[in-house]
């Protein structure tokens, strides 16, 4: 756990390093060179409208996989609605374009966050998640890279990716510095 007095996001980006994942910090108009530049073809990916309505996939991933594609694909990318800034996890959330196993199969994940969906710690993220899971929706806490050491040696990617990266949209346009919307009582209306 990281000190409670540094900015959640400046937290968040400290713990993903710890868990050994890739992370940038990056801006909306910037998004597209980012991912050229972290995502490993062949990918699959599901659309980003829930981390932004103004943020799109790059056509050249692709976002309707059959399960040869997805079993072909080396990374996947998916949004991301929450950050817990003390454990670097990110939320996945139940879409039926089917996020759930494009951030589990390939050996690659690359989830795209808005630094505002940051928040400091469980508590904070299990109250932003209550409205969501009353619902009954589902969704995937990820922190870092699959890792088991069941058979001794630690071994990753046994149950999910082998490697995670994290882009964070830091938007310069809106003033977006990372710190958390207090005023956000569920998570879809932080991102909609």
């Amino acid at each position: 756990m990281h000190s409670e007095h540094r900015p959640p996001l400046e937290r968040f980006t400290a713990a993903l390093d710890d868990l050994e994942c890739g992370v940038t910090r990056t801006t909306r108009s910037e998004l597209p060179a980012v991912l050229e530049s972290v995502v490993d073809p062949p990918a699959v990916g599901v659309p980003l409208e829930s981390v932004a309505a103004d943020v799109s996939i790059p056509s050249w991933i692709d976002t309707d996989p059959t399960p040869a594609t997805l079993e072909a694909a080396t990374t996947g990318v998916t949004p991301a609605v929450l950050g817990i800034a003390d454990y670097g996890s990110v939320l996945i959330p139940e879409r039926p374009a089917g996020a759930e196993p494009v951030s589990l199969f390939p050996d690659t994940h690359v989830a795209v966050l808005e630094a505002s969906a940051i928040v400091p710690d469980v508590r904070t993220a299990v109250d932003r998640l209550a409205p969501r899971l009353r619902r009954g929706e589902s969704a995937i806490l990820a922190t870092g890279p699959s890792a088991t050491a069941d058979m001794g040696a630690l071994v990753r990617g046994a149950h999910g990716p082998k490697h995670v990266h994290v882009i964070v949209l830091e938007d310069a346009d809106t003033g977006d510095t990372g710190v958390e919307n207090s005023n956000a009582g569920d998570i879809e209306e932080v991102h909609t």
